[in-house]
């Protein structure tokens, strides 16, 4: 081989299959957004709990409830998209430090304010966390798979909150709502050890950022378990794009529909799984359920996620991406319908619950896997940091709307069948955001172009 080979890492990674270290590297991005998902979704559980220990009301607790989502717009739009300057890894080992770190600080909590400060300093490290196991993955495994291998990763931030539901049914009678605290603080805390030790630079970014060449070799020889020695210079062949700042890249015309209609789809899918998830527990509480069945049935939309988010994947991969998400946004509009009409009482409950989750989380995941192909490498932790941040906006209404129209009388069917009305706006934004993508296509933006280039 000559000293001056050439390799383009797209290609070379697309014509491989997986290597054993390209599978670590889905797991500890599993774990990352494992433990993401519990910490997201912990405060739903332990509310009961705190409101009746505090004695206050459930519109004053929303104050905490919306605090982490948005602590998780701003750690999405600011630190997540800052690794297309300083590097997903260093920037996601940061973010699981900080929110194992703020989530064991919130145990010793002694008012709302306090929590709410401690919550939103916490979301600033799960919402840079998201974006970043999103992009570091999606760059790192072949096209064929992409959507089944990140919505698979995605399972994690569903199966993080049902395992924490499942953890705060034990716990919560037993040892108080500290300890739910203690345990979704444990995992991320433990787990950073071994991603400072295994986690990897994504090589496409070294390429970007004009890395030495060697450095390009030696991360990339690891994760794919290949000598690469020979090679003297890395590319990688993608869209040319006309700007230099990665934020400018997100409103070009070119991408401009795309960005408008993801955001759009991400509000409405987080307003519906935040106000689901927020506040269901409290609701079925408030009519006579036991906290511990309050926390099990909702952990049920957390597993219907989770199977929803594997074959939602799956169809992605087969059907198309956007068809298959705005289908499943369609379905769980009409879940959702279902449930509220049907209410609390229903013996068909948990199955309904499920049901929901199954739909909306599953295309709400499928949403996940699919943006980052939406956008160049040195735009790309930007373009789904930024979705997942103006998006988080639907995190915060629906976590703090909840408590207010709760407030304001509105029942349990009337809040879940009005649900139903961002789900079909989710829906339709998807199909939209389909028709920038074509045209993209017509236009080659999804071919590859003139190489980024490293070590020449």
């Amino acid at each position: 081989m000559s000293a001056s080979a050439t390799l383009e890492i797209r290609s070379f990674i697309d014509e491989r299959r997986m290597s054993p270290r390209q599978w670590v590297l889905t797991v500890l991005c599993f774990l990352i957004v494992l433990a993401d998902g519990m910490d997201v979704a912990i405060m739903g559980f332990v509310a009961p709990s705190i409101i009746g220990e505090w004695g206050i009301s459930r519109p004053a607790f929303g104050m905490v409830m919306g605090a982490a989502p948005i602590g998780l717009a701003v750690g999405a739009i600011f630190a997540g998209s800052s690794s297309d300057w300083f590097g997903r890894r260093r920037v996601l080992l940061a973010s699981v430090l900080s929110f194992g770190l703020f989530t064991l600080l919130t145990a010793f909590a002694r008012n709302p304010t306090e929590m709410a400060v401690l919550r939103f300093l916490t979301g600033l490290g799960l919402g840079a966390a998201m974006p970043n196991t999103t992009t570091l993955l999606s760059e790192y495994v072949p096209q064929r798979s992409k959507s089944f291998l990140l919505a698979t990763m995605f399972t994690g931030f569903n199966f993080g909150s049902a395992l924490i539901g499942f953890v705060a049914a034990y716990l919560l009678p037993i040892h108080g709502w500290q300890s739910v605290l203690y345990f979704g603080a444990a995992i991320p805390l433990m787990l950073f050890p071994l991603l400072y030790v295994a986690l990897p630079e994504s090589a496409r970014y070294m390429v970007v950022r004009n890395m030495a060449q060697d450095k390009i070799g030696a991360v990339l020889s690891r994760i794919s378990g290949t000598d690469l020695s020979g090679y003297s210079r890395f590319t990688l062949k993608e869209e040319a794009v006309a700007v230099k700042q990665p934020i400018a890249v997100l409103f070009t015309r070119a991408f401009a529909l795309r960005t408008f209609t993801l955001w759009v789809t991400y509000f409405m899918g987080l307003l519906v799984i935040y106000l689901t998830t927020s506040w269901l527990p409290t609701m079925m509480k408030d009519a006579g359920m036991t906290i511990d069945r309050a926390a099990n049935v909702t952990a049920m939309f957390q597993l219907g996620g989770t199977i929803g988010a594997v074959l939602v994947g799956l169809a992605m991969d087969r059907f198309g991406a956007n068809r298959t998400i705005g289908l499943a946004y369609a379905l769980g509009a009409a879940a959702l319908v279902i449930l509220g009409v049907g209410g609390l009482q229903s013996a068909w409950l948990a199955m309904i619950v499920g049901a929901v989750g199954f739909c909306m989380s599953g295309a709400q995941t499928g949403l996940n896997a699919f943006a980052p192909g939406c956008y160049p490498t040195m735009a790309r932790a930007t373009g789904v940091s930024w979705m997942l941040g103006v998006g988080r906006l639907g995190s915060i209404l629906g976590s703090s709307i909840g408590g207010v129209l709760l407030g304001f009388g509105w029942g349990f069917e009337g809040i879940f069948s009005a649900l139903a009305v961002p789900a079909i706006l989710a829906a339709i934004a998807i199909m939209v955001n389909s028709l920038s993508v074509r045209s993209g296509q017509a236009k080659g933006s999804d071919n590859p172009g003139q190489p980024a280039r490293a070590g020449s």
